[in-house]
């Protein structure tokens, strides 16, 4: 038994390192990202579009100047921390979906500090910490209802995406309105904001705590003894449990970091992106940031360094796909652009998703066989009735 045990994590060990083309993982994804690039400059030429000219647009829109520079990482400090959200349960080998609703609940408990009159430093501070409580309370549920009931983590966190956004309306429409602006919550008071960092943009320092944070998990899972067992029972259930590690405890923590990082994300949002510093009516500054997360974190090959550099990098395609739009005499259209975008992501997102398939087939068939049963349990009761 213990061979057997031995063998098969050997096999999986070696199957972290294996990539799509054999090459570094490194090299493979800028291999991947130039596929991409062609990918998107063949679909803008077959529409009628120069394609050198709207990437050169692009590119100096995202990293031409200063103000592109900024717009770029900007837009990508959240998306670090929601693709931390997703990358470290895929590490644990479970999908956790749910980095949107942590991400709304987080944003929304970090507004509530403007009711409170706190020194400066104290005051952005308990913002952070209301923040990251919340999104790890709300991963809670999701967790407990795996580890108690079996229920599978998609569903449920996809089920309390959609109760924290409809929570997330009730709040900022009666609770935390604005008595001078209904359209949004009240705004976070100046000593609680994030500084900016670059004069003139919406750059602010949260750039710094979503870099700090995703350093820290990277310590956490790759230099502490809980950060292995995270690992292992990932790669290896079995032999995780063979060799003494307690999966139902790393599921937990898997599911508590995952919600302080899509937590601290909606904070980094209301408190660090000016000009409003609130929560507006509808989501739309919230609205997919937890979605686009997993994106950014299969691009990253969910490793925490990684996620940095790709959620830069998702940073300046967003920043500079507005600048496409409006360059030169024939600009490309808002749909082409996000067209473009969505094939560069999936070229970059291919050779980590062939990595992780097994566990995406295994999670899939678990899922098909729960919908199954639940199918089953319906049809019977009906029957019955």
């Amino acid at each position: 038994m213990s061979s057997e045990v031995t063998k098969s994590s050997s096999r999986l060990w070696r199957a972290t390192g294996r990539t799509l083309t054999g090459l570094n993982p490194a090299l493979e994804s800028v291999l991947a990202g130039v596929v991409g690039l062609l990918a998107g400059a063949l679909l803008m030429w077959i529409w009628g579009y120069d394609p050198w000219k709207a990437y050169m647009a692009m590119f100096r829109g995202a990293y031409g100047d200063s103000y592109g520079l900024a717009s770029s990482a900007a837009r990508g400090a959240p998306l670090i921390l929601t693709a931390l959200t997703f990358s470290i349960c895929v590490r644990a080998g479970m999908f956790n979906i749910g980095a949107e609703g942590q991400l709304y609940m987080g944003a929304i408990a970090a507004v509530t500090i403007g009711y409170f009159t706190l020194p400066s430093g104290l005051h952005i501070i308990v913002g952070i910490i209301f923040a990251m409580i919340a999104g790890a309370a709300w991963s809670l549920v999701p967790a407990i209802l795996k580890l108690t009931r079996g229920v599978h983590e998609v569903i449920s966190t996809i089920m309390f995406n959609w109760i924290a956004r409809f929570l997330a309306f009730y709040m900022v429409a009666f609770i935390l309105v604005d008595p001078v602006r209904g359209e949004k919550t009240i705004s976070i008071p100046m000593n609680a904001r994030f500084p900016i960092l670059v004069r003139g943009t919406d750059l602010s320092y949260s750039l710094f705590a979503a870099v700090l944070f995703a350093i820290v998990i990277y310590f956490v899972l790759w230099h502490t003894i809980m950060g292995y067992e995270v690992r292992a029972s990932g790669l290896n259930p079995k032999a995780a449990r063979y060799g003494g590690i307690k999966g139902k405890r790393t599921m937990l923590m898997s599911f508590i970091l995952g919600g302080l990082a899509a937590g601290l994300a909606g904070a980094t949002v209301v408190m660090g992106n000016p000009p409003t510093y609130a929560v507006i009516s509808g989501l739309p500054q919230l609205m997919n940031v937890g979605f686009d997360g997993m994106a950014v974190a299969m691009v990253g090959r969910n490793h925490p360094i990684g996620i940095i550099v790709a959620a830069l990098f998702f940073g300046g395609l967003t920043a500079g796909g507005r600048v496409m739009q409006f360059y030169g005499s024939n600009p490309v259209p808002l749909e082409m652009v996000r067209i473009v975008m969505g094939a560069i992501v999936l070229a970059m997102s291919i050779p980590e998703l062939f990595r992780i398939f097994p566990a995406i087939k295994k999670q899939g068939t678990e899922l098909c066989g729960l919908l199954r049963r639940l199918t089953r349990r319906v049809s019977n009761e009906e029957g019955s009735a």
